[in-house]
């Protein structure tokens, strides 16, 4: 009986896999396009998303029946009794983990940074924000993130992260946005201290990291579909995958801000890191991407991942009893 409850785990899977293919094979747009052709992207007009809805309605409709279908599996699967008892234990030992995951995290984004000369990617340098003040500024980093990682006046570190990140709205404006999973890693750490904040520490991480996903894909998916649509033919997409070019970038976007969406309400959390964590693996080996502004981006869903459910997630408010919760 129990084989058969993983092998129908295995297949479910399986079936997540195949379906959403097509739509996770575009990367980190400022990552793997040049300057120039970034330009060149963000100053031609977009096609409308209402547009290639149109165009492709039966085709997304029919994704999209596979992805409801996907989903509702999953979580049948994942609330079953045998799966609780068999997992839950597991991932009851792994909780503490997440808090850890997350914190090294950061700390080593900091650091990383602080060596590639740039402050959350490459796209934004540190010479360019902060001039004559970049040597200072990479030592602030450093020590960021050895306090971070060491454990060590950790509340105090976050605050200064925060007082970087507020400079980097300040210059950059809301682009930012792209990079508000730092801002939700700040804030936990901030929550250390304070015994009435700490149990929102995960829900904030949560909300943050679901709003930088959604935010970066309506971004180069929707706002400016050039980006992503030149990152598709740069790379001869559609040889491998064949689908419409547009097509294939709205499926995208509707993908990435659903997985946001899903981190924010607290919906198979488990599974949906999963997912994510697969397709940035395969993002980095097949465009060859910087790796280091990916650190944030691998290590949050890891730590989501042994973490699990909050009270202040939707499967975690309604399913979760005592010490048992939804397994993916």
């Amino acid at each position: 009986m129990l084989r058969k409850y993983f092998l129908s785990f295995f297949l479910t899977i399986l079936l997540v896999v195949i379906f959403f293919t097509p739509f996770l094979a575009s990367a980190h747009e400022v990552y793997v396009l040049s300057p120039a052709e970034i330009q060149i992207a963000l100053h031609t007009p977009s096609v409308p998303f209402l547009t290639v809805l149109h165009e492709n309605l039966k085709l997304f409709s029919f994704w999209a029946f596979l992805g409801i279908l996907a989903v509702v599996s999953i979580f049948l699967l994942s609330i079953m009794r045998i799966m609780e008892k068999t997992f839950d234990p597991f991932f009851l030992k792994t909780k503490k983990w997440g808090p850890i995951i997350s914190r090294i995290t950061v700390g080593v984004s900091f650091l990383a940074a602080a060596y590639y000369q740039a402050s959350y990617g490459p796209e934004l340098p540190l010479r360019a924000a902060y001039g004559s003040y970049t040597p200072i500024i990479t030592v602030i980093l450093i020590i960021i993130g050895i306090l971070i990682i060491t454990d060590i006046y950790v509340e105090i570190a976050a605050f200064i992260a925060l007082l970087l990140y507020a400079f980097a709205v300040y210059k950059h404006g809301w682009y930012m946005l792209t990079y508000v999973n730092y801002l939700g890693e700040i804030i936990l750490l901030l929550t250390i201290g304070f015994k009435k904040l700490k149990p929102y520490g995960f829900l904030i991480l949560r909300v943050f990291f679901g709003i930088a996903l959604i935010y970066t894909s309506f971004y180069a998916k929707i706002l400016y579909s050039n980006l992503a649509l030149m990152t598709v033919t740069k790379y001869s997409l559609t040889r491998y995958l064949h689908f419409e070019p547009h097509f294939l970038v709205l499926g995208a976007a509707c993908v990435e801000i659903l997985i946001g969406t899903f981190f924010i309400l607290g919906i198979e959390i488990r599974a949906t890191a999963i997912f994510l964590l697969f397709w940035l693996a395969q993002s980095l080996l097949f465009f060859g991407e910087v790796v280091w502004p990916h650190i944030i981006l691998i290590g949050i869903p890891i730590a989501f991942f042994f973490y699990g459910y909050d009270k202040y997630s939707i499967e975690g408010y309604f399913f979760k009893k005592g010490n048992t919760e939804p397994v993916l």
